[in-house]
C-alpha cells in the first residue's frame, strides 16, 4: 500500500481531518500532480480556512503551473489568516514568498 493509499484510508475514517487532507495534497504535489494538489488544497481552504500551512503549498502549486495571479491571491489570503491566528512567523514566511514571486518578473 502506498503512502497516498494509506492517507486515503485515514481520510475515510475521518473525512474532516484537515491534517490528513493536507498530507494528501502534499503527496499529489510530490508526485508532480499540481492540478490534483490544487484541488485538494482549495477544498481544504474552503472547509478549514484557518489551516494556514495550506496557503503556502497552494500558492506554490500555482507557481509551478505559472499562475502568478492565483499564487499571489493564495499568499495574501494566507497572510490574513496567519495574522488572524496571531501566527506572525507564518505571516512573515508567506509575505517573503509573495515578495519572491513578485521578483520573478
Amino acid at each position: 500500500m502506498t503512502r497516498l493509499e494509506k492517507l486515503q484510508e485515514f481520510l475515510k475514517a475521518d473525512p474532516q481531518d484537515s491534517f490528513t487532507r493536507y498530507a494528501i495534497g502534499l503527496e499529489y504535489r510530490a508526485m508532480q500532480d499540481m492540478f490534483k494538489a490544487i484541488e485538494i488544497f482549495e477544498a481544504l481552504v474552503a472547509t478549514d480556512p484557518g489551516y494556514v500551512a495550506t496557503y503556502y503549498q497552494l500558492a506554490d502549486c500555482y507557481r509551478q503551473i505559472k499562475d502568478k495571479a492565483k499564487a499571489k491571491d493564495a499568499y495574501q489570503k494566507g497572510i490574513l489568516q496567519a495574522r488572524a491566528a496571531q501566527d506572525l512567523h507564518a505571516a512573515n514566511e508567506l509575505a517573503m514568498a509573495m515578495d519572491e514571486l513578485e521578483d520573478e518578473d
